[in-house]
């Protein structure tokens, strides 16, 4: 362990004998990675910045909540957008001013971070307008109705002609409007439900040859319809996967497995997936972003939709089954199949009378106008891929009020555009083919990978509450940090060395057994700090220096607790082992205490205060392994060297007459 751990922690060293076994023996061994430690703003430098809230227009008592709200927002953004571990946000008062101060360590782009905190995109979802800018006048009105009066008439008499036997196509010739399809007799081809839905939905409901008894109307007119034929459309799968990628597969950004490991760990959940827990597996183990969102639902798709290999597997398997690996060029694919479909199409004829709405009379101000839905409602952004055509997306999962009021948009709008605006400029406009309750959408634009993540952090950091103006803006010198560091590191070799020697001057060879396990300790320590990513500020720093010191309490309870059992007339080894079990207790609840502690400052705590508490509850966990696990093992393993009992007792420091006699 500690080997390991040295390695960890100075791979430098490692990598030099790596490198020097490869020039010999010419093996080809790999590196160890050989990132650093990561350093707080004190430690490091970075940018420090100063915001001033704006808070003339919001009551007095409540400013302080709303600049908070602030402070939440913004510490929200750089650690998620700039990637900063532990910044240090918070919020301070000056006169009648409030203002908000960020500290972020490592940060060499002061603009990016200045942009990031100081923007939050606007996301609406709009409709078309078709409310006219203005009222329209009685003459208009009048205009318009004797308009749609004189096309019911028209549409109307079509009608009857076509009741008296004159031929449809005659009657297209001399009643329709549609100038287009006039040439072909009035016919529109083959339709689904996604263009003209009420006249699909008339088709639905007769047979091919005959015609409307009544008027369908249409959102551009009057229409009497004729049903030509029918036919079933082309054949459509719905199903869901469950994508395992790897190193060098398209759009896998963060791979975790290599080529054969992705194929290992696939064909280990093919053991255990069923229909049931399809969607619980996804959820668990599915590298495709979003997945577990949606249960690795792909929704309905035709054949050569999907890339080749996925699309022939889908349509080859069938209903309810779920297949066995597929590769793809995005990875490994679980394929569940959950039913399969040829929707019918309707070749229809239309004569068609054009009636006006008041938009045709006075055009809306605008083209789209807002649903209500906005990035307000957002519950959480992500980037995706598109499993069709592989394009980089975002995927939107709206909150409960945002879920009603996107079916709402989509209930009303099928077969027709819904815009997605970012900032004002449309960046999407969908044509919306059914209602969609789950909540979820998607933006797609022509996004890179590095734009696509951008939009979806900026969207997630959410709006401020309270307009902020940046008042001053500096970078702090690394150069103070690394004396800053410098000195700390003395400082807790310092420690560290003088609790060693106190530990072996009071406690003779336990005590040896005890400063070995520190420095094991204190090397699990760093290699922990280094795995997760903590970040080492001066508070951090102290949190562990003091850590180190509060390890060895558990070997004072311990040890003492050995003498007390040897003077109770035990013999060595079953004193050590009663020791162990009767110092538990109190090592058990004076650390959970302690733990207690630095949950509540992690929780309510901000910056550094959080730092330390961080260190200092790894330092208080590893102290108890250090303790329980290590010096039990190093004292058990000495007493297997020991062949007297008597005589070993001043190895403790103190002598055989001080045991009691308790006959």
């Amino acid at each position: 362990m500690a080997a390991f751990s040295l390695l960890v922690v100075f791979p430098a060293y490692a990598n030099r004998g790596i490198d020097w076994v490869n020039r010999k023996a010419n093996l080809g061994l790999p590196n160890l990675p050989a990132s650093g430690f990561n350093l707080g703003l004190d430690l490091q430098g970075g940018a420090h910045l100063v915001y001033q809230a704006i808070t003339e227009a919001i009551p007095d008592k409540d400013k302080a909540d709303a600049v908070e709200g602030v402070r939440d927002v913004i510490e929200r953004r750089v650690r998620g957008g700039l990637g900063v571990a532990e910044p240090l946000v918070q919020t301070t008062k000056v006169g009648n001013d409030y203002r908000v101060i960020v500290e972020l360590p490592g940060v060499t782009d002061v603009n990016q971070a200045i942009k990031m905190i100081g923007e939050t995109p606007i996301l609406e979802f709009k409709e078309e307008n078709n409310e006219p800018q203005r009222q329209l006048t009685t003459d208009e009105t009048k205009q318009m109705n004797d308009f749609n009066a004189s096309a019911r008439k028209k549409a109307d008499e079509a009608l009857k002609a076509v009741k008296d036997g004159v031929n449809f196509a005659e009657a297209v010739q001399q009643y329709s409007e549609d100038e287009k399809i006039v040439e072909n007799n009035g016919d529109l081809g083959f339709i689904d439900n996604s263009v003209f839905p009420e006249i699909f939905k008339w088709a639905e409901e007769h047979k091919d040859g005959e015609v409307s008894k009544v008027l369908v109307k249409s959102f551009d007119g009057l229409n009497v319809v004729k049903r030509l034929a029918s036919k079933d459309g082309e054949k459509q799968v719905s199903a869901a996967h469950l994508l395992i990628c790897y190193k060098g597969a398209e759009k896998c950004d963060n791979p975790k497995y290599s080529k054969d490991e992705a194929m290992a760990k696939i064909l280990e959940i093919k053991t255990q997936i069923t229909p049931a827990n399809f969607a619980d597996l996804v959820t668990r183990y599915s590298t495709e972003p979003g997945a577990g969102e949606r249960g690795g639902d792909l929704g309905t798709f035709k054949e050569g939709d999907m890339v080749e290999s996925f699309s022939k597997a889908a349509f080859a398997m069938p209903v309810g089954a779920i297949s066995d690996v597929v590769e793809s060029p995005f990875g490994f694919h679980l394929i569940y199949k959950k039913y399969e479909s040829s929707p019918k199409l309707y070749d229809v004829a239309r004569i068609f009378i054009k009636t006006k709405q008041a938009a045709d009379i006075v055009p809306p101000a605008e083209q789209w106008k807002s649903s209500g839905l906005s990035g307000k409602q957002l519950k959480r952004a992500e980037v995706s891929g598109d499993s069709r055509t592989g394009q980089v997306q975002v995927a939107l999962q709206f909150d409960d009020e945002g879920t009603q009021l996107f079916a709402d948009l989509t209930r009303r709008n099928v077969g027709k555009p819904v815009a997605i605006f970012l900032d004002g400029t449309p960046i999407s406009i969908p044509n919306v083919n059914e209602p969609i309750l789950s909540g979820s959408a998607v933006i797609s634009g022509s996004f890179s990978l590095q734009e696509a993540r951008l939009l979806s952090q900026r969207l997630n950091s959410g709006a401020l509450p309270v307009p902020v103006e940046l008042i001053s803006q500096r970078n702090v010198d690394a150069t103070l940090g690394a004396d800053s560091m410098q000195k700390s590191f003395q400082a807790g070799i310092y420690g560290l060395i003088a609790v060693l020697l106190y530990m072996i001057i009071y406690y003779r060879l336990p005590g040896v057994l005890a400063a070995l396990a520190l420095c094991v300790y204190t090397l699990i320590s760093l290699v922990i700090f280094k795995t997760i990513g903590v970040t080492l500020t001066l508070s951090g720093i102290a949190g562990f220096i003091l850590s180190i010191g509060m390890a060895v309490d558990a070997n004072v309870l311990i040890f003492e607790r050995l003498k007390e059992e040897l003077r109770l007339g035990k013999s060595l080894k079953s004193a050590a082992e009663e020791a162990f079990v009767r110092a538990w207790p109190s090592i058990r609840d004076s650390n959970i205490t302690t733990l207690i502690s630095c949950a509540f400052m992690i929780w309510m705590g901000t910056g550094f205060v959080q730092g330390f508490a961080v260190t200092l509850a790894i330092g208080v966990l590893v102290s108890m392994f250090s303790a329980i696990v290590l010096t039990r093992t190093l004292l058990r393993a000495l007493l297997l060297l020991i062949k007297k009992e008597e005589g070993n007792i001043l190895f403790l420091g103190y002598k055989k007459r001080e045991v009691l006699n308790t006959k």
